[in-house]
């Protein structure tokens, strides 16, 4: 459990940076179907490319840990969720957008769950392992 939850840490904080990269450098330009939505829009992109690679940057120190804190596991996989909720409030609200957002939001909705499942998992093989 623990290799896995190491791997999956791992390659999600490494998902997140590299989007946050990606959204930082190109701004509105990284988001299907923005188009020329002007300079405020762009400038918010930026912003959220940069906290979404310090959000990705904090997956990997999580993952690098021995053991992995299941707290900060729960913390950052939380957040995450609470993207989806955003997402589905909007899509409530506004209906569907571009489908790869969709499709994203699927995502944050479920694998945090995931993230709960393996956290959860793995402190109490770390606990088993103490006692015994």
């Amino acid at each position: 459990m623990a290799r896995l939850l190491r791997s999956l840490a791992l390659l999600m904080g490494i998902v997140c940076a590299a989007i946050g990269v990606f959204h930082f450098a190109l701004g509105i330009d990284s988001v299907p179907g923005e188009g020329s939505a002007g300079a405020t829009v762009d400038s918010r992109e930026r912003f959220y490319g940069a906290l979404f690679l310090g959000y990705g940057l904090l997956w990997v120190w999580a993952a690098r840990r021995s053991p992995i804190s299941a707290t900060v596991v729960r913390w950052l996989s939380g957040i995450f969720l609470l993207g989806g909720a955003g997402r589905l409030l909007s899509l409530a609200i506004h209906g569907p957008p571009q489908w790869f957002q969709v499709v994203l939001t699927g995502i944050e909705v479920v694998l945090p769950f995931v993230f709960f499942w393996l956290a959860s998992a793995d402190e109490r093989a770390n606990r088993s392992v103490a006692s015994a």
